[in-house]
């Protein structure tokens, strides 16, 4: 008895490529939308701070590194830099995303390069990335975010909870 083999995917396969491809667009249409409605709209600028909580405010901050301000790329040749590595990374998760077979793996990735895709979307478009959530408690002071981050950061919490808590299936072959 032969067996064929075929290069196409298993419907859970496309499926779960679905789930992760949609899930990167959302994210990037989402944070975008939310962006653009802040700066333009809002006119978060004029408006700041804007006290939502009492440990959340709302502010305009343009980031001009990576997560925490690390690595400030204050030069066009920094800025392209940052979003060549961004890039860079961003099709390494993508191709991540399209071989995993699991729904959870390509959301949690959708999420992550979604964000990353929003991120450098507005160092692209803007020549820094535009954050506005303020956390603080007392004089604890977290740093200033977006929806992307927000995006990033979930899809990296999942995968690490579906890597530490849930069980790897097995598949036998007879």
């Amino acid at each position: 008895m032969s067996e064929e083999i075929t290069a196409t995917a298993s419907p859970s396969k496309t499926a779960a490529r679905a789930i992760g491809l949609v899930t990167a667009f959302a994210m990037l249409v989402v944070d975008q939308a939310h962006k653009l409605w802040m700066i333009d709209v809002f006119d978060i600028s004029s408006r700041q701070p804007v006290h939502v909580l009492p440990w959340l405010d709302l502010v305009m901050a343009w980031n001009n590194g990576i997560s925490y301000s690390l690595l400030q790329a204050d030069t066009a040749a920094g800025r392209y830099g940052l979003l060549a590595l961004t890039l860079a990374a961003t099709l390494l998760l993508a191709v991540w995303m399209w071989r995993a077979g699991e729904g959870l793996t390509t959301f949690a990735l959708g999420l992550v390069v979604g964000g990353a895709l929003g991120n450098a979307y507005d160092r692209f478009t803007y020549g820094a990335v535009a954050d506005f959530f303020y956390i603080h408690v007392g004089s604890f002071s977290w740093y200033v975010f977006n929806l992307a981050d927000v995006g990033i950061v979930a899809g990296v919490g999942l995968l690490l909870y579906e890597s530490l808590f849930i069980k790897e299936k097995t598949v036998k072959t007879v």
